[in-house]
Parts: C-alpha cells; structure tokens; sequence
C-alpha cells in the first residue's frame, strides 16, 4: 500500500540507521579510551568488579610506600651498625696496644685519646641513624611494621636492636677508658664480646629487610595481576574494534541511501494523478 501519510520503509530505514549510528558512536568511544566498559552504562556489574580492583590497586601502591619506608629504616640501621663494629673493631686494636705494660705513660694517653674518640663517635652514629623519625638501633623505637595487605589488617614488623653503648650488645659502657694496662686488659674482652652480639644484631637486622624485600616483591606482583585482571575485564580489542569501525562505517553509507530511497515511495503517487 501506498499512503503519503504512512512510510513504512522509511521508518524500518530509519531505526536500522539510528541503530547503526548508535552502534558506531560505541564503537568510536571504545577505539577513543581502549576501554570496551568505560563506565556503568556498558555492563554495570563488571564496571562495580574493574572498580573494587582498581581501589585495590591504588591500596597496593600505599602498601608499597610503607614497605620501602620500613625497609629504608632497616637499612639505615643496618649501615650504622655496621660502621659500630669497625669502630669497635679500632678501639680492639686500641686496647690491645695499651695492655702493653712495656709502654710508657705518653704513648697510653695517646692511645686512650684515640680509644675515647671511637667510643663517642659510636654514639654519634647512632644518634643519626633515624630514617624519617624512626632510628631502630638507639633504642628509641622496639620495631618498626609496615602494611602488609590492601586493607591494612595485616604488617610486616622488623624488630629494633639497640647498639648504645653500656647496652645488651654493645657492652663498652660511655665511661670505659683504657688509661690502665688492666683497664685495657679487661676492654679486650669487652669488645671480643660486643663484636659477637653486634654480628649476631646486623645479621637479624638483616634477615628483617630481606623479608620486606621479598614482600614487596609480592605486592608488586599480585599488583601487577590486579592490572592484568582489569584489563581482562574492561580493556577494548582494538583490532577487533577497528574492523567493526569500517563495517559499520559502510553500513552507515548505506543505511542513508536506503532511507533515500524509502523516502522517494510516495513521491512516486504523483504519476498517478497526473
């Protein structure tokens, strides 16, 4: 039937056209932000799931920071105890040369001077072994946690060693001299003692980085599956997009001229009335 009021074709011709327009513009987004679900129009439920990922992502990425804070702490205890045992390694030697009774009293005092010295500067050390408010081998803090998880319940805890002097390790107390051959006899054995804790100190002090080193290396793999995930989930195909563009590109052309041509229907009643 022919009718001027009613264009059957045309309206066919029409929503197949704003179907197909629709189509692209989809197409276009997703080719324009690599995303095939860039917000919760496109699928709700996994846009919510890609979401809860991405924040837990973003919590890894402060789990990280605790972590290489915590681990920068250690490591600065780490070096300061490590420049303690050189000291006391040279206040060893300090004390052996003064426990020679053949000396004379000259070459004591120069000795004990220098013993002195390394003895104060042990506690120099110690006093600037803090990383960001946080010194884990003067005594002032027990240990040290970092966050262990995206939610914060859970830490990675690295214990404090306290290498003051006159402390459980470091036994040479801030008073001992070597201005007696027996004085110096008896800091020998001192030191001997010290060296052998403060080894045992650096070496858990140690134990602890590695093991916030090898969280961190977790996170920074869960995190990168996290990623992976997402990507699964919301990532366009682009290829694929790209093919679907030019299909629907010439789909378009051709929903105009079908329109075109539905449109011409009733101009074709006209030769009827002439």
């Amino acid at each position: 039937m022919l009718s001027v009021n009613t264009n059957y074709g045309a309206a066919v011709a029409l929503q197949n056209l704003n179907q197909t327009n629709k189509d692209l513009a989809e197409v276009q987004n997703r080719i324009n932000t690599g995303l095939k679900i860039s917000g919760p129009k496109d699928n709700g439920a996994i846009f919510a799931i890609a979401q809860s990922l991405r924040n837990d992502v973003a919590a890894f990425g402060v789990v990280t920071n605790s972590l290489n804070r915590s681990i920068s702490v250690v490591d600065t205890g780490l070096a300061a105890g490590t420049s303690v045992g050189d000291l006391l390694k040279e206040m060893k030697e300090k004390a052996l040369a003064a426990k020679d009774t053949a000396i004379d009293a000259n070459a004591r005092a120069a000795y004990n001077a220098d013993f002195v010295a390394l003895r104060d500067q042990i506690t120099t050390i110690l006093d600037n072994a803090g990383f960001d408010g946080t010194n884990l081998v003067d005594g002032t803090n027990a240990n040290v946690q970092a966050l262990a998880n995206a939610d914060g319940t859970s830490s990675v805890t690295a214990t404090g060693r306290n290498l003051s002097l006159g402390g459980s390790i470091v036994t040479v107390a801030a008073g001992d001299t070597i201005t007696t051959a027996a004085a110096a006899s008896t800091l020998v054995a001192t030191i001997e003692t010290s060296l052998s804790a403060l080894n045992l100190a650096l070496a858990q002090l140690g134990t602890d980085s590695k093991k916030l080193g090898i969280h961190k290396s977790f996170v920074a793999k869960l995190s990168d599956e996290l990623q992976n995930g997402i990507g699964n989930l919301v990532d366009a195909d682009l290829a694929t997009e790209s093919a679907r563009l030019t299909a629907l590109q010439t789909k378009q052309q051709l929903g105009v001229q079908a329109l075109s041509i539905a449109n011409q229907g009733p101009q074709t009643l006209l030769s009827l009335f002439r």
